[in-house]
């Protein structure tokens, strides 16, 4: 999940420029209307000027889903339920979760040092991999610089070199080493940072810790046993959306009004790996928040440690703290919690109550947000107030309890 606009690293494909898209809703599963979520939507292609946005609510048993816009500028094609999108930094989530069962398993301890594992990997220029915990990495709280701010890696992903660059094949070896040399943010455990470096490195000690792709361990632990069938962390040098999906569009991070947008929905995601390279669609991540806040995928010690939240201290998103891969915000009547994400050409968002009874996962097809939307993010956050705040029973109402 990011707020500015260098903290994407991707790869993009040109194509058509933005042109107006009619809005359209789709009908409510259970009949319900869901007018205020589906006012945002209509406002975020409206006014934000994004392509198409869509919305999954899941509410007990009912299950109501709109959009706006399009999922193809040059077709005009209706997003769909079961359209797949890249979801950024909620990949963590999902790495978070395996990394906490293999805790569980006690085939590894969130205790052990970064060293123990990669030995070597993180040393010199003020870094001393033998401080920095596994629990450090997955709250950010390790120092470790963020990969997705080296200026070396910058110069060729971000505005109009990202269009030479959009193939280029990256190992996890290499963004650690990317970010390594530029120094710590701080000494480990004194201060808080997003840092996608943290979980390239997460997923390395996975890998080393399980003796298997971190893919498959997604696979297996996760997605086989929820039936997440659309959901899917995708192989080394895969640059296709498997399966149905729309068009992913981008202004390659540059701001304006009028800046180009472009088509980037084939690209490399190795940049992300471990960190916001998976792909799913709406439907596959309620199910998915709903278990985990329903502690159906962790013991009860494991997922206490994933919901005891930081405050970022200003250094993130407002009114947001951050556990072990997951986040609460604050709203206008209460706390929900969940996770986002974003790479070029998709920005989505997944939260609910703490009892996991009532999500609302959403995407939106575009890197930007135009006028006083500031960022999707505010896209997201209406969407939410119109959800759990505006208009709806107490006992709907988000929970408080953090």
């Amino acid at each position: 999940m990011k707020t500015t606009a260098r903290t994407a690293v991707t790869a993009a494909l040109v194509g058509s420029l933005l042109s107006a898209a009619p809005a359209a809703s789709a009908a409510s599963a259970d009949g319900r209307p869901r007018n205020g979520v589906q006012s945002v939507l209509d406002r975020a292609v409206s006014e934000a000027g994004l392509p198409g946005a869509r919305a999954e609510v899941r509410d007990g048993d009912s299950t109501w889903f709109g959009t706006a816009g399009t999922a193809d500028l040059d077709t005009g094609r209706e997003i769909a339920p079961k359209d797949r999108f890249r979801i950024g930094s909620t990949t963590k989530t999902f790495v978070a979760t395996v990394v906490l069962q293999l805790a569980a398993e006690q085939r590894l301890s969130l205790d052990d040092s970064v060293e123990h594992w990669l030995p070597g990997l993180v040393d010199g220029n003020g870094y001393d991999g033998s401080r920095i915990t596994v629990r450090q990495l997955l709250n950010h709280t390790s120092g470790v610089f963020n990969y997705a701010e080296a200026p070396q890696l910058a110069a060729e992903f971000v505005g109009p070199p990202f269009l030479r660059h959009r193939f280029d094949d990256l190992t996890p070896r290499q963004l650690v080493e990317a970010a390594v040399v530029n120094g710590p943010k701080f000494a480990p455990g004194a201060g808080w940072a997003y840092s996608d470096t943290n979980y390239a490195l997460a997923g390395m000690i996975v890998e080393k810790a399980a003796g298997r792709s971190l893919a498959q361990e997604i696979a297996e632990r996760i997605a086989k046993p929820l039936h997440l069938k659309s959901t899917y962390e995708p192989a080394a040098g895969d640059m296709r959306i498997h399966g149905p999906h729309g068009r992913h569009y981008s202004t390659l991070m540059l701001s304006g009004d009028d800046a180009p947008v472009y088509d980037v929905t084939e690209l490399n995601p190795s940049w992300g790996y471990g960190s916001g390279d998976m792909i799913s669609t709406t439907g596959d991540l309620n199910t998915f928040f709903r278990a985990l806040l329903e502690g159906r995928m962790l013991p009860p010690a494991q997922q206490r440690e994933m919901f005891t939240v930081l405050d970022p201290q200003g250094h993130w998103i407002p009114d947001t703290r951050y556990g072990l891969g997951v986040a609460s915000l604050k709203l206008s009547c209460g706390t929900v919690w969940g996770m986002g994400g974003a790479i070029n050409g998709s920005w989505s968002y997944t939260f609910g109550t703490r009892d996991g009874r009532h999500l609302l996962s959403t995407e939106v097809n575009g890197d930007w947000a135009k006028g006083s939307w500031g960022s999707p993010i505010g896209v997201f956050t209406a969407e939410l107030e119109a959800e759990f705040c505006q208009a709806v029973p107490t006992t709907a109402r988000a929970s408080a309890d953090s």
